[in-house]
């Protein structure tokens, strides 16, 4: 592998595949332009003014759907709101019983004391909110507001696929708007994050860059531009005509033959 990263002058770009140590070898060890991603971390915010029974659909789904796949929720973020009214102890109830391993923040134990059957099991101290299961297990954490759900997104995502669950559309729009992920979803689960499900054909990558494609990518996304300028002079164009003012700009769309 490392000697066809070195051969930056015949490849135009590498589409990593497999795991997370893959993924980082090949983007350090090349200068080779890298189409993909190495985390998946993916969060689903369920904010006070959610459909009960939509949430626990939509979560049970991001999770257990694929557990292994790059796209499957790892960290549910759960609006203070639910704590307080017992809405999030159904939630969390209904998840362990579809046979989801729950796991909580120190803030989510603590806000959830004496009002679940069994306290949370810590989270892992040394990954804390990076830690992507790949199975069938979750993290939980309480936040008190969208706003801090969107900065604990920013700050702990990979920039894959997050999404709200909520009846307010306002707050809804804030999200997506707020987030910076390649892949933002209302009332969706995070596994409709893929290729084929956008219609794109057969997935050849999915991107967390901020050039070029990003999300999952098709044949298209492959794809460069090439600029063809064909003169319908007969003294040609000179850019000098324009700037002399003989000539204006037009920008008119052209029918393509």
């Amino acid at each position: 592998i490392a000697s066809l990263l070195s051969l930056d002058h015949y490849i135009d770009l590498c589409i990593p595949r497999g795991s997370y140590g893959l993924v980082n070898f090949i983007k350090s060890n090349t200068k080779i332009p890298v189409l993909g991603h190495a985390d998946g971390m993916c969060h689903v915010f369920v904010d006070v003014d959610c459909d009960l029974a939509m949430a626990i659909r939509i979560l049970i789904d991001a999770k257990l759907q694929y557990p292994a796949a790059c796209n499957a929720m790892e960290t549910v973020l759960l609006h203070a709101g639910l704590v307080s009214n017992g809405s999030a102890a159904t939630i969390l109830a209904e998840m362990k019983k579809a046979g989801i391993e729950l796991f909580g923040s120190k803030t989510a134990i603590s806000a959830l004391e004496g009002k679940l059957p069994e306290t949370l099991k810590p989270m892992d101290e040394t990954l804390g909110f990076t830690c992507e299961y790949g199975d069938n297990r979750a993290s939980v954490h309480v936040v008190q507001d969208i706003v801090e759900a969107m900065d604990h997104i920013n700050k702990y995502g990979s920039a894959h696929t997050d999404a709200i669950i909520t009846k307010d559309k306002s707050k809804a729009d804030l999200f997506l708007g707020g987030v910076a992920s390649a892949c933002v979803f209302h009332n969706a689960s995070t596994r409709f994050a893929d290729g084929y499900r956008f219609g794109l054909g057969a997935e050849v990558g999915i991107s967390t860059g901020k050039i070029h494609a990003r999300g999952p990518v098709g044949v298209k996304g492959l794809t460069t531009t090439q600029w063809t300028l064909i003169s319908s002079s007969k003294d040609g164009h000179t850019v000098t005509d324009f700037a002399e003012g003989k000539r204006s700009y037009t920008h008119k769309k052209i029918a393509l033959e």
